[in-house]
């Protein structure tokens, strides 16, 4: 599927909203069990986005038929891959993970294409993809070869979330047909996750017995609720209906670069070379796979 001028506008807001997430899940497992941090993150974001329904007056999505649609999806797209990727930032650094989590678009392109009849992996998409993985390690190769020892638990676990957020992509396409917006899959898929997290988390956590975590703790996980989640599942769903489940997974590739810029403009982090050369990298590569840019040099 071709991405319009919107599509690209929307992928880059996302990418600073997800960008965000790395962060604020690493301030917040800190002091507080992932399992928890991911049904705070869940919970909060669905009543987010239960208070916007009420607001434009949309009808309540979590019933009938839908349901079983909403666990799965809940499960594919927020319970595996959040639980995954919070447990592996309790063991290696946040940068390290979103290099991994951006392996996402190559599962979607594998997955998409036996799954999906107008997804098929082109030469175009292979090339790209390639270019923006290798972007994406070039911007954090520094955190790779800094000596550290990094645990094999983690990183697994992060290409678990990435193969995870893979099959979501394909499997969120069905909603395009059910009649609901955006707004509404978001909020069905976050209560479904909510629901299954209760037990989970409960059994697991025991969050009552944990100490009260700090400000910054707090703030982070309504971050995390509010913008990383509830906004970000309103643009992503939008976003998967009219790009597709492989455009909309290239939003992984861009999830570094928009934390390096943020860090540079509100945190006073200076941009190295590496970081510049892996920008560029990114950007051939997404102009790969959308093949505006390649057919009208080539025509």
């Amino acid at each position: 599927m071709r991405m319009t001028y919107q599509d690209w506008a929307l992928l880059l807001l996302l990418s600073v909203l997800w960008g965000g997430a790395f962060f604020f899940a690493a301030v917040a497992v800190r002091e507080l069990p992932p399992l928890t941090v991911v049904l705070a993150r869940t919970g909060l974001a669905a009543l987010a986005l239960a208070f916007v329904l009420c607001v434009l007056g949309e009808r309540w999505p979590f019933r009938g038929k839908a349901i079983p649609a909403f666990l799965i999806m809940g499960l594919l797209n927020n319970l595996l891959p959040f639980s995954l990727l919070f447990w592996a930032q309790t063991m290696i650094p946040s940068g390290l993970a979103s290099i991994l989590n951006a392996t996402t678009p190559i599962f979607a392109i594998i997955i998409a294409h036996f799954l999906l009849a107008d997804e098929r992996m082109t030469r175009n998409k292979a090339l790209g993809i390639g270019f923006g993985f290798f972007g994406v390690v070039v911007l954090l190769g520094g955190n790779l070869l800094d000596g550290q020892g990094f645990a094999i638990g983690g990183m697994l676990a992060c290409l678990g979330a990435a193969l995870s957020y893979g099959f979501a992509g394909t499997y969120g396409r069905r909603f395009r047909s059910m009649g609901f917006s955006s707004a509404q899959v978001a909020l069905g898929q976050l209560l479904a996750t909510t629901i299954m997290m209760i037990p989970l988390a409960s059994l697991i956590d025991r969050p009552w017995t944990l100490v009260l975590p700090s400000f910054a703790a707090i703030a982070s996980v309504v971050a995390l609720a509010v913008a990383s989640t509830a906004l970000a599942y309103v643009v992503f769903f939008r976003l998967l209906a009219s790009a597709g489940a492989v455009n909309t997974a290239l939003v992984t590739l861009l999830i570094p670069v928009s934390a390096i810029v943020l860090g540079a403009l509100f945190l006073g982090e200076a941009l190295a070379a590496r970081h510049y050369v892996g920008m560029a990298l990114i950007g051939v590569g997404l102009l790969a796979i959308d093949g505006r840019l390649v057919s009208k040099i080539m025509s």
